[in-house]
């Protein structure tokens, strides 16, 4: 029952029904990039993810482990990262030019993006801004204790107990060694 059913009503012709145009340019920049051989079902997508699998396992394999020329262990490694940094280029351009596209057809649309983006930084920043004020304002406490603590022998009472008495205050404990 899975049979296609292109061709089944009055003219319709033979196969699945052709996308959307806007789909049709997005699928073949996806599968039909020049210079690039590609199998039927291949996309971009597909051959990064299985250039990077082939990084992984290049790195990992036995063959390379139990290897004994580093020469030729190291060319394999280049070959399989130069091959999934090419496929990384091509679907960046993929992307670049689907960007293109979108800022010819619909400037408002990346207007409203980068006012998002805007507000989001002012955002991250104003959250910058009340952290270090935050700690500022800590230091500064912490300044104002200091300068409350060394104050000059005018301000301190009168008599050389209270002296001793405040000046012991500020001196911490000593630790008991164990």
């Amino acid at each position: 029952m899975a049979a296609p059913l292109g061709g089944m009503f009055s003219g319709q012709p033979p196969g699945p029904p052709p996308p959307p145009p806007g789909l049709l340019a997005q699928a073949s920049l996806l599968q039909a990039t020049p210079g690039v051989p590609r199998t039927s079902n291949s996309t971009l997508v597909d051959e990064l993810e299985s250039s990077f699998e082939a990084c992984f396992a290049s790195l990992v394999s036995q063959d390379y482990v139990n290897g004994t020329d580093q020469e030729e262990i190291r060319t394999g490694v280049d070959q399989c990262i130069q091959k999934f940094l090419d496929i990384a280029r091509q679907t960046e351009c993929f992307f670049l030019q689907k960007r293109l596209q979108l800022s010819v057809q619909k400037p408002e649309q990346v207007i409203k993006e980068d006012v998002s983006e805007l507000r989001n930084e002012l955002q991250r920043k104003d959250a910058l801004v009340q952290k270090h004020l935050t700690k500022l304002r800590h230091w500064q406490q912490v300044l104002e204790d200091i300068n409350m603590q060394h104050k000059k022998p005018a301000d301190i009472p009168q008599g050389s107990l209270a002296y001793l008495e405040q000046a012991s205050a500020n001196i911490p404990a000593p630790m008991k060694q164990t």
